[in-house]
């Protein structure tokens, strides 16, 4: 196949691969139907897909992984810069000269019996001032399908990158090359000790080989859209986060953009689809996971949602928890790890009905209420079992979500699981406090925690897994990016729908009723409620926070909005000893903020 580019360094990068890898064929993709029809045809003739049925799931199809490539394996995900310093205490670091020595043994000769796929993406819109552009080279049709869905693949990403343009270049192979004759498997993997996700920062430069499995293989996702552009980010003065992104409206029409980090089970896919309980208040998705925000010419922050589909766990999504997420995945979408039911369709646990017969995630007959050999609950899907879906097609997708400009961030939401201590809401006293905030957000670890000494588990911005360099230098790029917009920067929240009350009941109903929360914040931004000064934040004056219609007695709400000096007190060792991790680096704000937090605990 004739290169459809000029570009001389993506012309000799793809040669390199091809030399090294030695594919049966070079294909580069162009993010057509036509294209991705093929792609699922050869599969579902393969065996390696199952064609659901079109009248209930339209142009939808189930995969199956192999048992030991199911989720992200963190303790071969790798930042290979050049010392240990700059990965910092939250990185799995490796030295880079060792690591590619090691993968490029591993590479050669991997696409052997395989075609060579070449994949040219953008993260955002195609020619926005926010937006990067990647080429990712796979061994994997499951990997072009699901890129397809997740990025922008398309002829006019090349014409974007012109003769001499700058990509970021993601080589991924599933690392099981095929001997003439020889049958292929219906998921080909590596095992895990040859399993290696690494990213090269000074580089801009991915390397995965071994698993074809979520971000593993789809190295737009957090490998690109957050471990290198995070780093990008802090080398160029813009911020990827590990956000969602949603547009609020008022009664008069008036709109607001809030972008929300929150670590895993804390409702950060339910907010991004929030459908509001006050009457008159609207809700738009833009994103569900990440956002790239620069200061655009009028000194505010603008957010585009890098990416063009949702990746969502399918477990626990269902008309009650998610609906908006259940319709989005109602046609044109891949799932993974799912059952497949007699009739054709999927289906997950806790997706709102039961399963008479069908065919769990291992292959294995399945229906609901299986017990195994010693009476435990059969699990039909996997618990990380996925659905890739197109956001275009979420009903309460905003219209222009697509601007190429992106949308101008009017708040910052951060937040943590925890069913004591700290309050419903509170917003952050400046920016240096809201960063402060941020980086201390933290959940109270579960019963399966491995260190269960740890009295909470800090997720600093929920980017703990995810930035690409040392945390300590990614807080200090907070602090100078509120500093260069000023009084332009977004406010900053911090919220727990978690709290409970002695009896181990939640305080509060969350969903949908969040969206009162986050009308509180509205009207802060517009100065239309004044709030009360608490030795952790401002919080809602009596009668500000709109509970029309919700049964929520006086005692609870007090409970909800309790500040207890006492207990955030305990709670300021656990936070200096996870700062200690930073040593040198830690930015003095940080340590200036937790003093000031002690003093007005006092």
């Amino acid at each position: 196949m004739t290169a459809p580019t000029k570009n001389k360094k993506l012309l000799a990068w793809v040669a390199e691969v091809e030399k090294m890898c030695t594919p049966d064929r070079v294909v580069w993709c162009e993010g057509t139907k036509s294209e991705y029809d093929r792609l699922m045809n050869q599969m579902v003739e393969s065996g390696s897909a199952v064609r659901l049925n079109e009248k209930l799931r339209p142009n939808s199809f189930a995969f199956n992984s192999d048992p030991s490539d199911v989720a992200r394996v963190e303790d071969r995900t790798y930042i290979a810069s050049r010392t240990k310093e700059e990965a910092g205490p939250t990185n799995n670091w490796i030295d880079p000269v060792e690591l590619k020595k090691t993968m490029r043994a591993l590479y050669t000769g991997c696409m052997k019996g395989r075609t060579m796929y070449v994949i040219p993406f953008s993260m955002g819109p195609i020619g926005s001032p926010i937006a990067k552009i990647g080429i990712e080279i796979t061994d994997s049709p499951y990997v072009v399908c699901n890129m397809h869905i997740m990025t922008r693949v398309s002829k006019k990403v090349l014409q974007v990158l012109g003769d001499d343009g700058e990509f970021i270049p993601c080589l991924h192979s599933v690392g099981a090359p095929l001997e003439p004759g020889q049958k292929d498997v219906p998921w080909p993997c590596a095992p895990i000790e040859k399993k290696y996700i690494a990213h090269f920062p000074e580089k801009n430069l991915i390397w995965s080989f071994g698993s074809g499995y979520g971000g593993n293989a789809l190295l737009g996702k957090k490998c690109l859209a957050l471990r290198i552009a995070s780093n990008m980010a802090r080398n160029e003065g813009w911020m990827a986060e590990h956000m969602l992104i949603l547009r609020m409206i008022n009664p008069e029409g008036r709109k607001y953009h809030i972008a929300a980090a929150f670590p895993s089970a804390c409702g950060k896919t339910n907010l991004a689809m929030l459908q509001s309980t006050i009457p008159g208040w609207k809700v738009e998705t833009i994103g569900d996971d990440i956002a790239w925000m620069k200061i655009r010419p009028d000194g505010r922050l603008h957010a585009i949602n890098p990416e063009y589909g949702f990746f969502g766990v399918a477990p626990g999504t269902s008309k009650a928890s998610n609906p908006m997420a259940l319709a989005s995945c109602s046609k044109n979408s891949i799932f993974t790890n799912c059952v497949v039911t007699s009739e054709g369709d999927i289906w997950w646990e806790d997706i709102g009905c039961e399963c008479r017969s069908g065919t769990d995630w291992k292959g294995q007959p399945f229906h609901s209420g299986m017990k195994d050999k010693d009476g435990r609950a059969v699990k039909g899907a996997h618990p990380n079992a996925r659905f890739t879906a197109p956001a275009s097609q979420c009903p309460v997708i905003c219209p222009d979500w697509e601007d190429p400009e992106g949308v101008p961030i009017d708040i910052f939401i951060f937040g943590g699981r925890r069913t004591t201590t700290v309050p419903l809401v509170h917003e952050a006293l400046s920016w240096e406090h809201g960063v402060f905030m941020g980086a201390t957000a933290a959940s109270e670890p579960t019963a399966a925690a491995l260190d269960v000494k740890q009295h909470l588990r800090f997720d600093p911005f929920a980017m703990k897994p995810f930035c690409g360099y040392n945390a300590a230098d990614y807080f200090a790029h907070w602090f100078k990016m509120g500093a260069r917009m000023d009084d332009k920067a977004p406010r900053i929240f911090y919220v727990n729908w978690f709290r409970k009350n002695k009896d181990g009941k939640w305080l509060w109903p969350g969903f949908g009723e969040n969206s009162r929360v986050l009308k509180w914040m509205c009207e802060r931004v517009d100065g239309r409620v004044e709030a009360r000064e608490t030795p952790v934040g401002l919080m809602p004056k009596d009668g500000d926070l709109d509970l029309k219609g919700l049964n929520i007695s006086p005692d609870d709400y007090a409970e909800l909005m309790k500040v207890d000096a006492g207990l955030y007190r305990n709670m300021l060792s656990d936070i200096a000893d996870y700062l200690k991790e930073f040593g040198d680096r830690l930015p003095s704000q940080m340590t200036h903020q937790l003093e000031a937090l002690r003093k007005r605990l006092d």
